[in-house]
């Protein structure tokens, strides 16, 4: 009797087991109940699934047009600069007679981020008169690289800048515009790698030091993965650019030698940054074991400063502030007084926010290079950066939501920024309203394809429904199928949409796809449903930029020069 109800108990054990793997194996491809799809993490498997996705949409195809295509030499910084909104003021001005500064974030947020907001605030608060007249501060934030940009062109000047670094003041004076300091230095900080103790123990063990040197041969080894910030927009990655080049030829980061080590350093890194926040959100994924940073925002972020090391490397971070000539005789005045009022009453709050505190083992570089000689760093980091050809589609919203100035917009942005394409790229364009339409297939971006592409992005209309999903899976194939000539290559797509999908696939049916082809999808959002597109971006640490129709032709630039 009990043998019979050990073989009956057995009996049942071997049924539920073979019932459950059975049913999991019949199961692996099926749709998730949630409308998703289960990817196991191959990219086999997600490339099968992917192509019965793109047989299923059956994608039209477009016939290209040629235009024209105008080779322009000069300074187009001007007309892609936005207009300047009230949104950037940090502080408003409380008299009519006042000085405007720009300075860079990290001094005009909240919290600890915001040391010069909080000076300039005392400052408006103290009474402080020219001639006889009750004067004030108006503060913008604007990136240290944009800061350059906007007083260089002209689109707009302000009185001064304070930037993070005296680079950018360098870089303003090579361009032309005349500076004096009112203040080399309102408050110090240091750029620096952060990393983690196991990445730090490879540097020392295996090559002696934890330097930048030590780390570009550990990337170019490809031992670790470096992250860093685009060095047109951001005074740490400019800072950085020139510390490394400096590292492979000191006094000499213009030369052959100091080139060929970019090369084979940037050769292995996978991106460079737009932000400190997409950089952040790549090394908390580790897709980077090292990364640059302030030390500022390191001191005041506890998880980092407990867990992870600081090596401080290249110029210190002087945050000056710099008078333009052009600024009337009261805003100098103005701002000399300001200055003076930093020196006497910031201290104590420069400390609780985290400057004026040099790092460790903090040397400062001695190499002093003239701001052509910055501008021309950038230059090589533009010319350089793509060891590998980069594969790109640009998927574009043509619903008739993008009807008028988003799509008007979206042309005139996109067609602007072929200049900063590199030509040894591989582009092609997809369109989408509720039908998807291989409008541009994937060729090399030379001059021919250029012609075709501007054809194809000036014919583009609006109309229809909005299936967005179904535009990115017909362009993932299309990269995919162009990896397969170019292995070597580096994926890339972006979509331009105002982010609303109401027909197609969806999100969910595609998420693990994206993750497992490990394909970045950069999205740039005209007047649009944001959340959409960052949950698309943030899977494999693309970018989502909110950009009204003012804007997004400055933006594309700085995103293609980082990244085209």
């Amino acid at each position: 009797m009990e043998k019979k109800k050990a073989g009956i108990l057995i009996g049942v054990i071997a049924a539920v087991v073979a019932l459950v793997f059975g049913g999991l194996w019949l199961t692996r491809n099926l749709k998730k109940p949630g409308g998703g799809t289960d990817v196991t993490g191959s990219p086999d498997d997600a490339r099968s699934i992917l192509n019965e996705f793109v047989a299923e949409i059956a994608p039209k195809t477009g016939t290209p047009v040629k235009s024209n295509v105008e080779f322009n030499d000069s300074d187009t910084t001007y007309q892609e600069l936005p207009e300047l909104t009230d949104s950037s003021i940090a502080v408003k001005e409380t008299t009519d007679t006042f000085a405007e500064i720009f300075s860079s974030s990290e001094k005009t947020g909240s919290g600890t981020d915001g040391f010069l907001r909080d000076m300039v605030n005392q400052f408006n608060r103290s009474g402080a008169t020219v001639n006889g007249k009750k004067a004030s501060i108006r503060l913008r934030t604007v990136s240290s690289g944009q800061q350059v940009d906007y007083a260089a062109s002209g689109k707009y000047t302000p009185d001064a800048i304070s930037p993070s670094s005296s680079l950018s003041v360098e870089m303003l004076r090579a361009k032309g515009v005349e500076t004096t300091y009112a203040a080399e230095s309102l408050v110090k900080n240091y750029a620096g790698i952060v990393l983690s103790n196991n990445s730090y123990s490879i540097l020392t063990e295996s090559y002696g030091e934890a330097t930048v040197k030590a780390l570009a041969q550990a990337t170019a080894d490809d031992k670790l993965i470096m992250g860093y910030t685009n060095p047109f927009t951001s005074a740490t990655g400019l800072n950085f650019l020139v510390t490394l080049l400096d590292s492979y030829a000191p006094g000499n980061i213009l030369s052959d030698k100091a080139v060929d080590g970019f090369q084979a350093f940037q050769r292995n890194v996978p991106f460079v940054a737009m932000t400190t926040t997409q950089m952040r959100s790549a090394a908390e994924k580790g897709t980077f074991d090292a990364f640059v940073l302030e030390y500022q925002y390191y001191l005041n972020d506890k998880n980092l400063s407990r867990n992870y090391r600081f090596i401080p490397f290249g110029y210190t971070h002087d945050n000056p502030l710099a008078v333009l000539e052009s600024a009337s005789a009261d805003a100098k005045e103005i701002l000399k007084q300001f200055a003076a009022f930093c020196a006497e009453n910031g201290r104590e709050l420069a400390k609780t926010d985290g400057f004026d505190q040099a790092p460790e083992g903090f040397a400062a570089m001695t190499n002093e290079y003239s701001g052509e000689e910055l501008i021309q760093a950038q230059a090589i980091y533009k010319e350089n950066k793509d060891t590998k050809p980069i594969v790109c589609v640009f998927v574009t919203d043509v619903s008739g939501s993008m009807a008028g100035d988003p799509l008007n917009t979206l042309k005139s942005s996109l067609i602007n920024s072929m200049q900063y394409i590199n030509e040894q790229n591989y582009i092609g364009i997809v369109s989408y309203s509720g039908d998807v339409t291989i409008e541009l297939p994937i060729d090399k971006f030379e001059l021919n394809q250029q012609a075709l592409f501007k054809g194809t992005v000036e014919n583009l209309t609006a109309n229809g429904n909005t299936a967005t999903f179904n535009a990115v899976c017909v362009a993932m194939k299309m990269v995919e199928d162009k990896l397969a000539e170019l292995p070597d290559a580096k994926p890339m797509i972006f979509v331009l949409s105002d982010g609303v999908t109401n027909t197609g696939r969806d999100l969910a049916d595609i998420e693990d796809i994206v993750r497992d082809l490990q394909i970045p999808i950069y999205t740039i959002g005209y007047n649009a449903n944001i959340d959409a597109l960052e949950q698309i971006s943030s899977i494999n640490e693309g970018v989502c930029i909110n950009a009204g129709t003012d804007d997004i032709t400055y933006q594309l630039k700085q995103l293609f020069n980082a990244n085209m």
